[in-house]
């Protein structure tokens, strides 16, 4: 099933996840769906919230960018229950884009590295450490199931600047190529 991806504006958003229960039904059919979508959409990562599911799930497929960056190649994951729990002093800057946010970009600091415990689609324990592209994915996915969205991420100066576009996609004024509600 494609969903539709839930657009700048929607309270869920804006809301901190609750945990992915041990006994979520059809879990990794979600997880499978959220695949299909983020594929119908032309995205990199997705988040249960973009879906409209206020769960603290995400997934990633850095796929795209193995010719840039040869960690990437078939890097695709499920993250449940996520919790970044340590960040390196270090960051680059990235120009960000979103999938509840057609057509808006902009530049924001990560950290180059992060540790990540999460369980993966068979509720299988990890804990790994990330570095570039895949962890600056993490970190934007992350950010979602937390209530966080890109845009917070911006210096004020900057967001002030983006107030328009932001105001015109929560009144849906915008175009792109994928289902959205």
């Amino acid at each position: 099933m494609i969903y539709p991806i839930v657009i700048y504006g929607d309270d869920v958003l804006r809301k901190a996840c609750e945990p992915v229960p041990a006994d979520y039904p059809d879990l990794k059919k979600l997880i499978g769906d959220m695949f299909a979508t983020l594929g119908e959409a032309g995205g990199v990562g997705l988040a249960a919230p973009q879906i409209g599911k206020s769960l603290q799930l995400f997934i990633v497929d850095c796929t795209p960018w193995a010719e840039d960056d040869a960690s990437c190649t078939d890097f695709k994951r499920a993250f449940v229950n996520a919790e970044i729990y340590a960040y390196s002093d270090q960051t680059k800057t990235y120009n960000e884009g979103c999938l509840s946010f057609p057509g808006l970009y902009a530049d924001v600091p990560r950290a180059l590295s992060v540790r990540v415990r999460y369980l993966d689609e068979d509720l299988k324990p990890h804990d790994e450490e990330f570095t570039g592209y895949k962890a600056w994915v993490i970190q934007h996915e992350f950010d979602h199931t937390q209530g966080r969205v890109f845009v917070d991420r911006v210096a004020p100066l900057r967001r002030n600047l983006l107030k328009g576009k932001l105001l015109n996609l929560a009144k849906g004024k915008f175009r792109c190529d994928y289902k959205t509600r």
